[in-house]
């Protein structure tokens, strides 16, 4: 009955699918015009002034990148059908661009966390405010090679090409778009390792957390925890992980919780929108944590040192560690107090 119907009314297939189309163009459009509101909102709500770091470029390129792609699509979908420098481009080409940009994004999840890994480790321990203007360079130059080997990697890759070809061929107005397996695992791993080591110090952190107070500093409503002192090298990095622990979950606790329901309901999100700024100030924080947590030994105490996260304030994590001015800090019961 279905299939009669459809050809006595030969109009009504065309017009179902100039519809579809027209709504996923419009969908795209809305999901990257929001996505990309979001990226520069969390790139105005940083802190200022931030140490420079990789991840810190590679955020702004994410950012600029969305929004290159939106303005693309936006103007398909405004003209429709329109050549430029001898290329046609049509509504086929919103979904092409998004694909490319999709698959781009899934390849680049470990590259990027190595390089700022790596980045956090060799630089951590450094007090200078700012890199120099060597090193900035060396940023830009990494975050422009890692685009250019993504794109070279998804568009010279003739099986990717192929399936990308033939999908569009036989479903041009589904638009299949694609999940990263890289976010999924490093996702797996953040969730599984953060919940080991709170398993691990879930005695030190319930004790810190039962011991916080509210006061007033500086006109300031801060919060106060209490604080024994122990020499012991052991007993110091115990400590210290839960400190890294308190301050990383105090601002991303939400995120990390949004972690577990998605793997725990195994949601699969496209790739375009799993890599974004939010997202990457997340993972930042976290390869934070993990390179004081191995170079917690050389970390120097100095008001620079604590702006290399824009948003997790990690200068409770070392004070009053390894601070031989501070008298009080080797006394029981002394109190610490984060800004």
């Amino acid at each position: 009955m279905a299939a009669l119907h459809s050809e006595n009314c030969p109009g009504q297939y065309p017009y179902t699918q100039g519809n579809q189309q027209l709504e996923l163009s419009c969908m795209l459009l809305l999901i990257m015009f929001g996505k990309v509101f979001l990226d520069f909102f969390m790139l105005q709500v940083k802190k200022k002034p931030v140490k420079v770091s990789f991840m810190g470029y590679f955020c702004v390129s994410v950012a600029l990148v969305d929004f290159t792609l939106l303005m693309s699509i936006s103007f398909i979908f405004y003209f429709e059908d329109f050549a430029l420098w001898g290329v046609r481009f049509t509504k086929y080409h919103i979904c092409l661009f998004t694909q490319v940009i999709s698959l781009t994004y899934g390849i680049l999840h470990y590259p990027v966390y190595l390089v700022a890994g790596l980045d956090y480790y060799m630089t951590v321990a450094q007090t200078s405010q700012f890199p120099k203007r060597g090193q900035r360079l060396l940023y830009i130059f990494t975050v422009v090679v890692i685009w250019i080997s993504g794109f070279f990697c998804i568009l010279k890759v003739p099986a990717i090409y192929e399936e990308l070809d033939t999908q569009n061929h036989f479903s041009p107005y589904r638009c299949p778009l694609y999940g990263s397996l890289q976010s999924y695992s490093v996702s797996c791993a953040m969730v599984l390792l953060t919940g080991a080591a709170l398993l691990a110090c879930r005695k030190e952190v319930t004790t810190m957390l039962l011991s916080v107070r509210v006061v007033s500093f500086a006109s300031q409503p801060v919060l106060m925890f209490s604080y024994v002192s122990n020499t012991n090298s052991t007993c110091f990095k115990w400590q210290l992980l839960t400190r890294l622990l308190i301050c990383f979950l105090g601002t991303w606790a939400p995120f990390v919780l949004l972690q577990i329901i998605i793997l725990f309901l195994g949601a699969r999100i496209p790739a375009y929108m799993e890599m974004n700024v939010p997202w990457l100030y997340f993972i930042n924080s976290f390869l934070i944590a993990v390179a004081y947590w191995c170079r917690c030994h050389d970390v120097e105490l100095t008001e620079e040192m604590w702006s290399t996260d824009p948003f997790v304030s990690w200068k409770f994590c070392f004070i009053p560690f390894n601070n031989e001015s501070t008298e009080p800090a080797d006394k029981p019961g002394t109190v610490i107090v984060i800004c």
